[in-house]
């Protein structure tokens, strides 16, 4: 069984929602996949101060009609408010409206991220046409017990806004994630910059031997893959590592 990924790797105008979603709907128009990617805070940026530009639920309605129109998983984050308080939400949203939601757990404090956003605390798995998401977002990508393979998963979806100066770790981590998973790893990043911050993209569908199967460079793109869960599984059984793996719960 195969399923066919779009990852979507484009330019994003500083927190303009409507002005990203118009240009998106352009992008999307042609694709043909049976999952569309897109990165982190697709139609923001990276906003640490989420009270002038958290989604007042226009993205999700958005989202719902574009899976609906293109017959495919549509998955992105938002900045949304919960509670009086705000989460980085990644929402994985299905040609029937219903949708999942995954909270990122590992909030960028460095970057300000922490002092507005509060941190999810729910580890995501969404099956979808036969194959198993683990759902996570940008800096989750250098935590790797968060995303330690269960026997639950079979592809990681990263969406991100990584900076240029420190894409040769994004490219390293996203092939160690997918190497010590035996799993497919997908990285969406942007590409051009925000006030403060420029992005190379690198956005990459990486195999479960850690070889890479699509990539977009630095250019706005639409990149295809294909996943391939009968080989996933035959590779898991022939060469198992998970029965040597260490023994350790994770909160």
């Amino acid at each position: 069984m195969t399923q066919r990924i779009a990852i979507v790797q484009h330019n994003i105008i500083w927190s303009d929602i409507d002005a990203n979603l118009r240009a998106l709907e352009v992008t999307l128009a042609d694709v043909q996949a049976d999952v569309v990617i897109l990165s982190e805070m697709f139609q923001t940026g990276f906003v640490t101060d989420p009270r002038a530009a958290a989604d007042d639920g226009r993205t999700l309605v958005w989202m719902c009609r574009m899976a609906r129109q293109l017959d495919a998983a549509i998955v992105g984050s938002v900045a949304v408010e919960i509670d009086g308080g705000y989460r980085n939400r990644m929402y994985f949203v299905k040609p029937t409206g219903v949708y999942d939601y995954y909270d990122k757990r590992h909030l960028f404090s460095i970057g300000g991220e922490a002092e507005r956003y509060s941190a999810g605390a729910e580890r995501k798995v969404v099956e979808w046409r036969g194959v198993r998401y683990l759902l996570e977002i940008c800096y989750d990508l250098r935590f790797p017990v968060w995303s330690r393979q269960r026997g639950d998963y079979d592809a990681i979806i990263y969406s991100a806004l990584w900076p240029k100066p420190r894409r040769e770790v994004w490219s390293i981590l996203l092939r160690a994630r997918a190497i010590e998973n035996q799993a497919y790893v997908v990285g969406v990043n942007r590409t051009g910059s925000e006030p403060a911050i420029e992005y190379s993209g690198d956005s990459v569908v990486v195999d479960y031997r850690g070889a890479v199967v699509a990539e977009c460079g630095e250019s706005e793109c639409v990149a295809y893959a294909e996943l391939d869960v009968e080989r996933l599984n035959s590779f898991r059984l022939k060469f198992n590592v998970s029965a040597d793996a260490d023994k350790f719960n994770i909160e």
